[in-house]
Parts: C-alpha cells; sequence; structure tokens
C-alpha cells in the first residue's frame, strides 16, 4: 500500500495534467456557451498554475489552443497578445537591467551606499533596506537578492566575531563576500541566477549568542522583504506592475495610457517609501528590541567589530577599481531612459511624446519604444574608448572593443518564461471579453453596490495577499484582474480603485519561502525556520495592505482621477454609471 501512494505521488503531475481537464468537462458539456468555455479554460490554467502541474509559460500558452478551438477568439488575434506593447516594454526594461548586471553597476552602487551609511545596527539594517529596494526597482528581485544576502552575511560575521587576533583587527575581506568569483559553494537557480549555498557549520568557538542570531534573522529577512517592497515603485520593477498595465490596456481600450510610468511612479513610490520604513520599524522592533543607544552605536564596546566589517566593504569596494568607461556609459544610457520615461506625457506638462503624431487621441509611442530605443543602443555603444588597440590572441591584428551588451549574455539572462506568461495572461483577458464572459460576471457581482467602496478594496486587498503566499504573483495577478474589472464595472466604481491596491498586494509574499524567490533565497542560506518568516511576515503583510489602501484613498485620488467613474470604462451595462449614479468610492450616504 505505501508503495502504491508513493506511487502516485510520483506521478501526481501526469495524474493531475491527465485528470483536471476531464474533471471539469461538465462545464462546457452541461452549458454549452462561450462563457462556459471560456471559464472551463480560465479554471484549469489556474488549478495547472496553483499545482504546478505544468511548467507556469507552458500553461500561459494554453489560450493558444483552447481559444481558437472553442470558436471564443481567432488564433491570430490570440498570438497578438503575447508581443504586445507591454510585453516590449518589460523585455527592454530587462534588457537594460541585463547591462548594468553585466557590468557589475550594481554592486557599485550598492557598496558605495553601504559605505556612506555605516555598520550600527540600526542603520546597517536600514542601508541594506534601502539599497536592497532601490536596485529591485530597476532590476529584478531574485538577482537583487542574490547580490545583496552574501554582502550581509559576509559584514555579520565580522560585526558577530569576536576582536581577538590581526586579522579582526585589520578587517581582512570574508571569502563568502567574493561575489563575482567561481566557487564550489554556489549553486545554480531555475531562472539562471546564481546565489550562495549556506556556509558550512561555524567552529564551536564561535557558537552565535541568541541576540547574534535574532540580528542575522533580522538582516536576512530585511534583504528578501525589501526586494519585493522596492519592486512595487516602478512599472518595470516587478511584473504584476505590467500585468496591470496590459489588463488596463486590453479591457479598456480607450483609457489614455492612463498608467504609464511616470503616473505610476507618482502613485507607488511614496507607498514604498512609507512601507519599506515601517518595515524597518517592525524588523527591528521584532529582532533588535527597543535598545536604541545600542541599535544606534552609541555604546563604544562593540567598536572593533564595526570598523573591521566597514573594512570588508571598503576592501571589497577597493577591488571593483575606479569606474571604468562601460560602467560610465550603462549610467548614462539608463539615467536617459528613466528621464525619457517621466517626460514622455507627465500629466503637468504636454511631455515630448506631444511632439509626434496622435492616434485615437494616444500618442504613438510609449514607454516600451523608449525602452527598446535605450536597449538598441546598448548592443551599439563600445564597452571602451575606442582606438588602435591590438587583439592579443592575433598579433598584428587590430580588434575592436565589444560593444556594451551582446546577444549571448542576453539570452543567458533573460527569463523568457515571463514573457509567455505575461502573454498568457493577456489573452486570458481578452477571452473574457471576446465570450462575454466578463459581462456575465458584472451582473451577478452589481449587489455588492451597496458595499462601501473602501471596503471592498480591502477585503479583496487580503484576499490577494493571502492567494499570492501561495501562488506566482504574475498568476495571481493575471486570474484576478478581468474579475475586478467586470465587478468595478458592475458596482460603478473606477476600475482603478480596486485593481491598483490588488496589484500592489500581489507583491506582499512575505510570510512563506516558497511565495516568491527573494524569501527562497534567504531561506537557502540557513539560521531561519518557517515560523520565524510566517511571524514576521504575517504582520508585514497587515502593514503592507494598510499602507496601501492609504495611497489609493489619498494621493492616489488626483493622479488617477479616481472622483467618478471614468467615461473610457463604460459599456451599454454602464449606463446608470454615466448618469450620476457611480458609486464615488465612499460611502454610500
Amino acid at each position: 500500500m505505501a508503495s502504491f501512494w508513493q506511487g502516485l505521488w510520483a506521478y501526481r503531475t501526469y495524474l493531475l495534467v491527465f485528470f483536471l481537464p476531464i474533471f471539469l468537462l461538465p462545464l462546457p458539456l452541461l452549458v454549452p456557451t462561450k462563457e462556459a468555455y471560456c471559464a472551463y479554460a480560465i479554471i484549469l490554467m489556474a488549478l495547472f498554475w496553483c499545482t504546478e502541474a505544468l511548467p507556469l509559460a507552458v500553461t500561459a500558452l494554453l489560450p493558444l489552443i483552447l481559444f481558437p478551438l472553442m470558436g471564443i477568439t481567432k488564433a491570430s488575434e490570440v498570438c497578438l497578445q503575447y508581443f504586445n506593447d507591454t510585453n516590449v516594454l518589460f523585455i527592454g526594461g530587462l534588457l537594460v537591467a541585463i547591462a548594468v548586471e553585466h557590468w557589475n553597476l550594481h554592486k557599485r552602487i550598492a557598496l558605495r551606499v553601504l559605505l556612506l551609511i555605516g555598520v550600527r545596527p540600526a542603520l546597517l539594517m536600514l542601508g541594506f533596506m534601502f539599497v536592497t529596494a532601490f536596485l529591485s526597482m530597476w532590476i529584478s528581485n531574485t538577482a537583487t537578492t542574490a547580490m545583496m544576502a552574501p554582502i550581509a552575511h559576509a559584514v555579520l560575521n565580522q560585526l558577530q566575531r569576536a576582536p581577538k587576533g590581526k586579522d579582526t583587527e585589520e578587517g581582512n575581506s570574508n571569502l563568502t563576500f567574493e561575489l563575482q568569483e567561481p566557487s564550489p559553494q554556489k549553486t545554480k537557480l531555475d531562472n539562471g541566477q546564481v546565489h550562495p549555498v549556506p556556509p558550512g557549520p561555524s567552529e564551536p568557538t564561535e557558537q552565535k549568542s541568541q541576540e547574534q542570531l535574532r540580528f542575522s534573522q533580522g538582516m536576512s529577512l530585511c534583504v528578501c522583504y525589501s526586494a519585493s517592497i522596492g519592486g512595487i515603485a516602478t512599472l518595470t520593477g516587478t511584473t504584476p506592475n505590467l500585468v496591470l498595465q496590459g489588463q488596463i490596456n486590453e479591457i479598456f481600450s480607450k483609457n489614455g495610457n492612463v498608467v504609464n510610468f511616470a503616473s505610476w511612479f507618482s502613485f507607488a513610490f511614496p507607498a514604498m517609501v512609507i512601507l519599506l520604513l515601517l518595515s524597518w520599524l517592525w524588523l527591528q522592533a521584532l529582532f533588535l528590541g527597543f535598545n536604541f543607544r545600542k541599535n544606534f552605536g552609541f555604546e563604544g564596546r562593540v567598536r572593533e567589530q564595526e570598523k573591521a566589517a566597514l573594512r570588508v566593504i571598503q576592501t571589497e569596494h577597493k577591488l571593483l577599481g575606479p569606474m571604468s568607461f562601460a560602467e560610465k556609459a550603462v549610467t548614462i544610457l539608463f539615467v536617459l531612459m528613466v528621464l525619457l520615461w517621466f517626460t514622455r506625457m507627465p500629466g503637468f506638462f504636454p511631455g515630448w511624446a506631444s511632439t509626434f503624431p496622435y492616434e485615437d487621441g494616444e500618442s504613438v509611442v510609449s514607454d516600451g519604444t523608449v525602452a527598446i530605443f535605450i536597449s538598441i543602443l546598448m548592443f551599439i555603444v563600445p564597452s571602451d574608448i575606442p582606438g588602435l588597440t591590438q587583439d592579443p590572441e592575433k598579433p598584428g591584428k587590430l580588434k575592436a572593443p565589444p560593444a556594451l551588451l551582446n546577444w549571448k549574455t542576453v539570452n543567458e539572462k533573460m527569463p523568457w518564461n515571463v514573457v509567455f506568461l505575461l502573454g498568457g495572461g493577456f489573452a486570458l483577458a481578452q477571452g473574457s471579453e471576446d465570450s462575454g464572459l466578463s459581462r456575465w460576471l458584472g451582473t451577478k457581482l452589481a449587489p455588492l453596490q451597496s458595499v462601501p467602496a473602501p471596503a471592498i478594496a480591502f477585503i479583496l486587498c487580503l484576499l490577494v495577499a493571502t492567494f499570492t503566499e501561495c501562488t506566482s504573483n504574475v498568476a495571481t495577478t493575471t486570474l484576478f484582474l478581468p474579475i475586478l474589472a467586470s465587478t468595478a464595472q458592475a458596482i460603478c466604481l473606477h476600475p482603478l480603485y480596486i485593481m491598483l491596491p490588488c496589484t500592489l498586494s500581489a507583491s506582499l509574499a512575505f510570510m512563506l519561502p516558497v511565495a516568491t524567490p527573494p524569501n527562497a533565497i534567504i531561506f537557502s542560506f540557513g539560521g531561519l525556520k518557517v515560523t520565524d518568516m510566517a511571524r514576521t511576515g504575517f504582520l508585514l503583510n497587515i502593514i503592507g495592505v494598510l499602507v496601501i489602501m492609504l495611497a489609493i484613498n489619498s494621493w492616489a485620488y488626483p493622479i488617477f482621477d479616481l472622483y467618478t467613474f471614468p467615461s473610457w470604462a463604460h459599456t451599454n451595462e454602464t449606463t446608470l454609471c454615466m448618469g450620476g449614479q457611480a458609486n464615488t468610492t465612499t460611502p454610500s450616504p
């Protein structure tokens, strides 16, 4: 009997892939309508995503098969969703991020900021959180965590080492701090990122005290949490943000590009800063206690360890050498891209996009245009000052310097699976609209109009934050956002009032190691139990939802004009909304 159950468990993915479609067949067979066919496809994909019976990206390709065969959408129209404008923005943003990683610019930024902040416990934690969040705004959360975690542990090793011998006094660098050197103590993740394996057990003479252990736990958690928090600040910081933009553009095609880089940053960046500071206070209270004199380094008895830890950072910063031509070039192109994003359509002045033609009230250029333009420049600009340099492999022949970016590097680091995952989400949104499933859901959700809008948003945020602990945040937003759009239309509520906060809530994956790759990386370093992460992350989830509710009910109003039901969300079923009976996101009198 034991071998039977072991066999079932061993073949569980095959069994799920075979039996789930059969188990759900009564829905389209008993209700032969397009709405039921689309619901069948969505439920099947949701179950595949939750169980991971198939890779997430492979499940995202199912609309290419199911929607044409079920008569929901033509294959040519479904295919367009897998490379639309939002996917182009995602690819362009990642190409620039890959160039930043390739030339180690992110490491230079991190070490420089840490040198400025210092190594006093409370400020050290704040410094790591600030640097990790800033880098996570522009490069992937996983890559940021994989880089920052070894730095944090190397600094901790120096802080917690007893001040004995010359090594400590001179602050010799720790081997685990050598991030870029090949080492047998590194392992490769499924997405190609490399991160160190937890070091072996310490010597008995260096056993950590309970106080030191808790500080190590707090430092570890602050890195993975700030990586998730930082990603919400920019449109390209984490994939759910781009899912929202794509879904808005797909479901509400006449929205006038209401969600762009500038508007998103204006809304999400203040929320990120507030959440980051509150998270720092919570982690400090939980892991450092309330001895502020000690936390901020006003006691002089640990100065030797602090000096040694500071020298570790200084040593590694010196190893980078002076800033190279390639790093300067990447910095200039990166800053140029951000400036072009902000000034394209800022809202309070016309912006440079107004110099180009408009079509259907929208500019013909987008944020994706900017991202691809800068990315192509990365393949053109040389990585060194052009000159007559000899080829060391072929004496007597000249060799041109390589470009800032090459396709081999891109192919190794680009997460192509996420591109398919995004496309699958956009295809689901289109299928929901074409099949009439969105309209059907809207009629069923109409009774929610009597519930105060803030209460609806708060409950939905808690639901999404809970769901994302067990499922990919991309899959979570992909499944929820079309339903939320239908809900908003049904109750005459501005769609962004519930879609924006729920998108941010999908990044609040703080409780479980499997919830997000940064959590898994930090957990692999050891020193943490699941209960430690769950206890810390539970309250952090609540704090995150409250901060998001503050943002959507205050400064989000003028940014996205949430005061009334927008004309671009109007359909034949929302006539009453346009007639003055819209839910204005405040409790009914």
